[in-house]
């Protein structure tokens, strides 16, 4: 009987160890979401990895390619502007085409 409860001491720290550490609020996280999804993966094992691999990582690089989405798209809209401005400052000093040129 004390080996059983030596055994079960180490379980209780064990236990307490992953709680400290965050694993079992993530672990029933990604089981949550496995049970909420409507469409099941065929493949739950692949499921809980990619989004266990996920977790760590993900917001910290989520939040930097959202700031360098936002960042080339007014990129996108200064160069569109200034294509359209090129564009017109071109067509000024351009001829437009004679009529009888293309017989």
């Amino acid at each position: 009987m004390a080996h059983y409860r030596g055994s079960e001491s180490k379980r209780e720290q064990f236990r307490r160890y992953l709680e400290k550490a965050g694993v079992l609020d993530s672990l029933i996280s990604v089981l949550v979401a496995l049970y909420e999804e409507t469409d099941k993966p065929n493949n739950a094992l692949d499921f809980v990895k990619l989004h266990l691999g996920a977790a760590d990582s993900e917001p910290a690089s989520a939040e930097a390619l959202r700031v360098e989405v936002a960042e080339l798209q007014q990129k996108c809209e200064l160069l569109m502007e200034e294509n359209k401005e090129l564009r017109n400052r071109l067509s000024q000093y351009e001829s437009p085409p004679e009529e009888g040129a293309a017989e």
